[in-house]
């Protein structure tokens, strides 16, 4: 039992110098005030060439005015107030080259925010892959005589097992 005290002793006081420790943080530290909230994503911010994001967007506190959003992956768009932020859908041109682009945001208060959209262009591949006929592709009746050749052992298994673990009867010691 001495070494159960002993690391309850320990744990006792490592949960105090936590306790301390967090004590003194919470009542020395000034809290964190949210400054400017200016911000632009686009969702998803990896998308396939050819298909639609969506860009949300927050001017601190000119989410009442529109927003002009600008990317070389898709030109500019407009963003209009929606549930106070800004928000907009743009369709990525199917023709655009792979690779990162910035998408900058510019308030009417002057504010600017910037993101990043990768743009992939991976090409679909139409059917699958020439990976020959298989070495049994051109036998007729091969499944078949699978078939019964599988059903053939598996009948011979249970029989195998039944007859093996029959107990025997009569006199014996």
């Amino acid at each position: 039992m001495p070494v159960l005290t002993a690391f309850q002793r320990a744990l006792t006081r490592a949960l105090t110098v936590l306790g301390l420790v967090g004590a003194f943080v919470l009542t020395t530290v000034a809290p964190a005030w949210a400054g400017e909230n200016t911000f632009v994503e686009v969702v998803p911010n990896s998308a396939q060439a050819g298909t639609r994001v969506s860009i949300r967007a927050g001017c601190d506190n000119a989410n009442t005015r529109q927003a002009d959003v600008h990317s070389d992956a898709f030109g500019r768009v407009m963003l209009r107030p929606d549930n106070g932020f800004l928000t907009g859908q743009v369709t990525i041109p199917g023709s655009k080259e792979p690779g990162d682009y910035p998408v900058d945001l510019r308030c009417d208060n002057g504010k600017t925010a910037t993101t990043t959209l990768t743009v992939l262009n991976m090409e679909q591949p139409s059917k699958g892959p020439a990976t020959g006929g298989g070495g049994t592709a051109g036998v007729s009746g091969t499944g078949s005589m699978l078939m019964i050749g599988g059903l053939a052992v598996v009948a011979l298994a249970v029989g195998f097992g039944f007859f093996g673990n029959r107990r025997r009867t009569g006199s014996g010691s």
